[in-house]
């Protein structure tokens, strides 16, 4: 261990992770190095967990010119001069974050700065980089001297594999990854998401906390467990561990008091007393037993939300502003300029918490009322996308649907009654109870497997969905939650949703990977509505007494 020990302060560190087991580390395989790096192999061995760590970071592919630990001994003295390592100004590009001292001795702690200061000369392109005091510090417990571990931060920061993401430096990409946070926890974490909404006046604020959560409120011994992952498998761990966090924060707290008035600065504090309450290996078996998206998908709504701020016009921080947040639900629907025949502006935000962030920085706006034909409803609801649908029985009963598509692309099957849509689609239920429906795939994956394409409602030939246009095999699917037309992709990456034709509107039914309770609309007669798993939307029969489109109005470019 003495190669490895100029920097740590090992009172106070946890004994445990002072082992001298005897361990190696010979594998080079993928799953295998997955399911050590997981279990903690190397975890309480600091000899060991160095040596891993330089090998996975060498395996790393990197620009051809990276810096080296040569480089830093040749341009320390010329940056840093004789100014003390203990009080030099660190970058703008780390945005006033912590620098956690991760047991680190005094000349550790000033060690982080200097590297940083040099990490900032060689790398001019980096804009917005948080994490990088934390990862910094991390490393350098694990490093035998200043210039290895400065090597070790560049090749992370030049990693030029573009399917293998590492860390966030630029605001664009960081801002984008808060969003993407939002939306998993949207859709994993339904029950923290709505005390969240509830106590918080900037939802996207709490989460735009993510990465400081685990790159600065962490525990050294818990971070560096989280890291041995992340350095085999990605920045998907990032996401994972954040997304367990918040379960268990909302799972502890709930019933509680809260400690402020300040959800953020609650969380902060759980998280940096996490000891009290999960160990280690807990928190990566929760953030593990996550069924979440694919890497791809994920990396697909990450290009989205990007997308939709460079729309918008935000890709750098501005001085002027702590940040441009997603719109503060009691914001985006204005209760003096709201006005529905169908729901309240309580009712309307609680909707509005459920849709994907880019789309929840924009305000409502009223497209179309009352269904008396198709051709009026398509009329009115094309070029526009997406949508909000919006159904009040004559039972007093109220339904919906959160549309992601452009009702134009009906016409792509020609006569034929084709399906389309995207998995961010989702149907809900406001009356008699609130309920918002996932698909099945997620919550109970186990059952995409048994069920049969769902009936169609629809009279004739021509709205059958045939089992030809499903794919066989899930693997084939790159996507199913954005849109297909959008990236590029095949047709088939699609979801089933919605269709439309002359006669009726279809909302909901499945694609065989992902099902939810279904809706047939037929203006002027009695429409349908089937149920899944005993979920229903509204009477199986019902007749529509108000029906309600609404658009997407973008606040930020007028």
């Amino acid at each position: 261990m003495d190669e490895y020990n100029r920097f740590v302060d090992w009172e106070k560190m946890d004994v445990t992770v002072q082992s001298q087991d005897p361990k190696e580390l010979s594998c080079t395989e993928f799953q295998e190095l997955k399911q050590l790096a997981r279990q903690g192999y190397w975890a309480k061995n600091h000899s060991l967990r160095a040596k891993v760590y330089h090998k996975l970071i060498n395996d790393i592919p990197c620009r051809t010119v990276t810096p080296d630990a040569n480089v830093y001994r040749d341009i320390v003295v010329k940056i840093i001069g004789k100014r003390s390592s203990s009080s030099l100004p660190l970058p703008e590009f780390v945005d006033n974050s912590l620098v956690p001292t991760y047991c680190l001795n005094a000349e550790g702690i000033g060690a982080v700065r200097k590297i940083i200061l040099c990490v900032a000369n060689q790398f001019p392109d980096i804009s917005f980089c948080p994490a990088l005091p934390s990862v910094t510090a991390l490393l350098l417990h694990y490093s035998r001297d200043e210039a290895e571990c400065f090597e070790k931060v560049c090749r992370i920061l030049a990693c030029n594999d573009p399917s293998k993401r590492l860390i966030d430096q630029t605001f664009l990409a960081f801002e984008s990854s808060c969003m993407t946070f939002g939306d998993l926890v949207n859709k994993y974490c339904q029950a923290a998401h709505k005390l969240m909404v509830a106590v918080s006046e900037d939802v996207l604020e709490v989460y735009s906390d993510w990465q400081r959560w685990l790159f600065g409120e962490l525990p050294m011994v818990y971070i560096a467990r989280v890291f041995d992952v992340f350095l085999v498998e990605g920045y998907k761990v990032l996401y994972r561990v954040a997304l367990a966090l918040l379960k268990f924060f909302h799972k502890v707290r709930a019933g509680q008091p809260k400690e402020s008035d300040n959800v953020q600065q609650d969380i902060r504090s759980f998280v940096r007393d996490i000891a009290k309450s999960v160990t280690p290996e807990r928190l990566l078996e929760k953030a593990f037993a996550i069924r979440l998206f694919s890497r791809k998908e994920i990396q697909l709504l990450q290009m989205a939300n990007e997308k939709a701020l460079q729309q918008k016009g935000i890709t750098v921080k501005q001085k002027s502003v702590t940040s441009p947040k997603r719109q503060n639900v009691h914001l985006a629907v204005h209760a003096e300029n709201f006005k529905s025949e169908i729901v309240s502006v309580k009712e309307m935000r609680d909707i509005w918490s459920w849709i994907p962030e880019r789309f929840a920085l924009c305000q409502p706006l009223l497209l179309f009322l009352t269904l008396c034909s198709c051709y009026r409803f398509y009329s009115h609801s094309e070029g526009h996308e997406p949508t909000l649908l919006l159904i009040k029985t004559t039972a007093k009963e109220v339904c919906g649907a959160f549309l992601s598509t452009d009702w134009s692309e009906r016409r792509r099957g020609g006569n034929k009654l084709s399906f389309f849509g995207t998995g961010e689609c989702f149907v809900f239920r406001l009356q008699p109870e609130v309920e918002r429906y996932e698909w099945v795939i997620i919550k109970h994956p186990e059952l995409a497997m048994s069920v049969s394409e769902p009936e169609n409602h629809a009279s004739g030939s021509s709205s059958t969905l045939s089992s030809s246009s499903i794919p066989a095999d899930p693997s084939d699917r790159l996507s199913p939650f954005l849109s297909a037309r959008h990236f590029n992709l095949p047709s088939k990456t699609a979801s089933m949703f919605m269709a439309g034709s002359s006669e009726c509107i279809i909302i909901g039914g499945g694609d065989g990977q992902a099902l939810y309770p279904y809706a047939d609309l037929k203006p002027g007669r009695t429409s349908h509505c089937d149920t899944f798993n005993n979920q229903p939307l509204c009477s199986e029969s019902f007749q529509i007494s108000v029906l309600e489109v609404w658009g997407f109005r973008d606040t930020m470019n007028g």
